[in-house]
């Protein structure tokens, strides 16, 4: 950890380059790992713990424990140990340590709870409603991309109007660590997109490329992207808690449901899992397009 804490402050700084560069990790990732990390660091400096080589396992099971007393949910505790391991990880291949002391603390049990699905009858009957106003046209545009497309918030977040433009009904999107996949877009989702693309010039500020604009003509935040999908569910009378995620989640189980294919459903939702990986890429897009036309209910595709 070198002599002082601004020793660990610039291992940090080094760790967060190699996440940013080499492994091409997401801005949100890297901060949440820098966030962690630092906070570790502080932990490091009350229980006198000024070198690296003096971080142990009893150590890295102390800042766990500290962190449970503080009242951290399991979800961020395991959080923590997957930051530890990468960033010890990456001091042992340095030479700075013999072993990493992180590999051998173990994260409380936890159920992993995936957020609720809504029925796709409940979604199409609420689709299917005319849009009140411009900005719900927008807004129903953002739920049937998310929802025929299965993305992740941050992936049409990034989205850039000219990439929907001219009819495209297969789309590239960067995901989780920068990996590039290619998700369709069903014949409802584009009809939604037609008809905010025609709407977007007279919202959007001249030299703004963002697919979804907000009032003052910029990218639509994360956050109000959040919003927006929460807002059109409510006008819809839709009980469910409608968040980006769910509409996700919604996407794959429908899809699973209707064609038990688990493999090409994960390779449409683009999971980072690297062990496999290798196994999806084997896959043939044909018979991926087969399973989206097949099993979403709004794709409808028109055959070429």
């Amino acid at each position: 950890m070198g002599e002082s804490p601004a020793a660990f402050t610039a291992l940090i700084d080094e760790y967060c380059d190699y996440l940013r560069y080499e492994k091409r990790y997401s801005a949100n990732t890297i901060g949440a790992s820098r966030r962690d990390l630092t906070q570790f660091a502080a932990w490091c400096e009350k229980a006198r713990i000024s070198e690296l080589t003096r971080v142990d396992v009893h150590a890295v099971r102390a800042f766990v424990a500290a962190q449970h007393r503080e009242g951290r949910q399991p979800g961020s505790l395991h959080r923590y140990l997957s930051t530890l391991r990468g960033f010890f990880r990456q001091q042992l291949r340095r030479g700075r340590m013999q072993a990493n002391p992180a590999v051998g603390v173990r994260g409380p049990k936890f159920r992993r709870r995936l957020p609720g699905v809504v029925s796709a009858d409940e979604l199409s009957r609420a689709l299917n409603l005319p849009p009140e106003g411009e900005s719900d046209l927008r807004d129903s545009a953002i739920v049937e991309l998310f929802y025929s497309a299965g993305l992740r918030l941050s992936e049409l977040h990034a989205l850039d109007a000219a990439q929907l433009e001219g009819g495209v009904s297969e789309l590239r999107v960067f995901g989780k660590g920068g990996k590039e996949r290619v998700v369709m877009i069903g014949s409802a989702a584009r009809t939604a997109l037609d008809a905010w693309l025609q709407l977007r010039p007279q919202h959007a500020a001249a030299d703004e490329r963002a697919l979804f604009t907000g009032a003052r003509g910029r990218r639509l935040s994360r956050a109000s992207i959040g919003i927006a999908v929460k807002r059109w569910a409510q006008r819809r009378g839709l009980n469910a808690n409608l968040h980006p995620h769910r509409l996700r989640h919604s996407f794959a189980t429908h899809l699973l449901e209707n064609s038990g294919d688990l493999r090409g459903v994960q390779e449409l939702l683009g999971h980072a899992n690297l062990s496999t990986t290798q196994i999806y890429t084997h896959l043939d897009w044909k018979h991926l397009a087969k399973v989206y036309d097949r099993a979403h209910p709004r794709a409808k595709r028109k055959p070429e």
